[in-house]
């Protein structure tokens, strides 16, 4: 338990002590993110909280922030907006939460399209940004709105521009980080190259994340389209084409399988009742060709329209990647989500295994995407109804049994989500930053705190 002591002494280490909140209301709200779409990780964690909330605006304030927590064994967990899934900003152990949403200057988009940027900046801040200078962001998820630039690096690893340019962990689109480490005396690191592995989605467990150097890409001008098919085959046969072809300049490719269109209320204009759809978003200047190509193979467009940022309405990437997931549980609570990887080549046989075992229990939502490798493949962050959680393994038991992978999204650590690398280099790099383990406890479980780590 945190002391009077310990709250003074963390105030003292900020030019403005008010930006350290015991609010019981403030403290609970900012301690949670969007865990709750697992029941298994609602069940787990909704008692967790941490003790105070405190508010950095620079780094030297984060290094006075960490010395003095680890001097005091306080547990340190840092949040960015809170928009994540899996419970990697909630504390297990107390402690405070570092909230870096202060941390949001835009540093510099250089000529050469490289954003430098805090990691509280939001991405569609980012986005508007570097479209001014005729940059666009690679990647982003669907909560672009809210999401900030630390907490996508922290936790995510792809989501709309994917399909084009891979995850964050592809391409160079990670060029630098810069981190604080939780020792006796804390150190400003900068991690370049390849070396960003080290800290990139280890949910902050080994370093405290100040600055980032993000890969752009040049902006283009995008168009919305939505194509309905009379079926899932149908559908999955046309985006496919659309998404593995290097004709077509794309950011986005999803793919629904019915009735997961049925919960999309506010846009119900575009879908049709029985039929899977198709969200694009395609090059404006290829709008028209994507359309005759969709009446070709049989599909019915019901939407194709400009696209003019984040703004635009309707926004077609609110109903895609994660947000999906809310929004068929908007329409049945009894649902939640896997993250799967579907084969480039075996996709089909694989969805008639599902569909087979699995039935409408198992609803398919592709999102396809280009791996390291080149190859584009897709993914899927399919619905899937939860009874209990010996049937939820089986689902994922059965999905790896027949070359499905699996990034298990009601796992509260590292290792278990499926992003842990396994050459252990974010493990390794725990131990040289965070020695005692008070970043993030319990969410890097292989990890075992250092006995002999020193004071200062």
């Amino acid at each position: 338990m945190m002391t009077p002591d310990d709250l003074a002494a963390i105030a003292s280490c900020l030019e403005s002590p008010d930006r350290v909140i015991t609010n019981a209301q403030t403290v609970q709200r900012l301690s949670r993110d969007f865990y709750w779409y697992s029941p298994v990780l609602k069940k787990l964690l909704d008692d967790k909280v941490a003790e105070a909330v405190v508010q950095p605006i620079s780094t030297p304030e984060i290094v006075r922030i960490l010395a003095c927590c680890y001097q005091r064994r306080i547990p340190v967990t840092a949040r960015g907006a809170g928009t994540g899934n899996y419970g990697q900003a909630i504390p297990l152990q107390g402690g405070i939460v570092l909230d870096l949403a202060a941390m949001d200057a835009i540093h510099e988009i250089t000529s050469d399209g490289i954003a430098v940027t805090g990691p509280g900046t939001r991405l569609g801040t980012l986005e508007t940004t570097a479209r001014t200078a005729g940059w666009e962001l690679r990647c982003y998820p669907s909560t672009i709105a809210k999401a900030s630039v630390g907490g996508f690096l922290g936790g995510g690893s792809g989501g709309i521009g994917s399909v084009a340019h891979g995850g964050l962990r592809d391409f160079q689109t990670v060029r630098a980080i810069e981190v604080v480490t939780m020792e006796p005396r804390p150190r400003i690191v900068l991690l370049e190259g390849e070396a960003v592995h080290d800290v990139l989605h280890a949910w902050g467990t080994n370093g405290i994340i100040t600055k980032i150097w993000l890969a752009l890409t040049p902006a283009v001008e995008w168009s919305q389209c939505v194509v309905a098919f009379s079926s899932f085959d149908e559908a999955f046969t046309f985006s496919e084409k659309i998404a593995t072809s290097s004709s077509w300049t794309k950011r986005l490719v999803t793919t629904f399988e019915w009735p997961i269109p049925a919960a999309f209320s506010p846009i119900a204009q575009y879908t049709r009742d029985g039929k899977a759809i198709v969200f694009f978003m395609i090059a404006a200047a290829q709008l028209e060709a994507l359309g005759e190509a969709a009446k070709a193979a049989s599909g019915e467009v019901t939407l194709a329209a400009p696209y003019d940022g984040i703004r635009t309405q309707p926004l077609l990437s609110d109903y895609t990647w994660n947000h999906t997931t809310l929004w068929y549980m908007k329409l049945d609570p009894a649902f939640t989500y896997l993250q799967c990887l579907f084969s480039a080549v075996d996709a089909r046989a694989q969805f008639t295994q599902l569909k087979s075992r699995f039935g409408d229990d198992f609803l398919f939502h592709l999102e396809f995407m280009k791996l390291g490798s080149g190859t584009v493949v897709p993914g899927s962050i399919p619905l899937i109804r939860f009874t209990t959680e010996t049937r939820l393994n089986e689902m994922i038991d059965f999905c790896r049994s027949i070359g499905v992978s699996v990034a298990n999204p009601h796992s509260n650590n590292v290792e278990g989500g499926g992003r842990y690398r396994e050459d252990n280099v974010q493990l390794l790099t725990k131990y040289k930053y965070d020695p005692l383990g008070l970043l993030n406890p319990g969410k890097m479980v292989t990890f075992q705190p250092v006995a002999t780590a020193t004071t200062p």
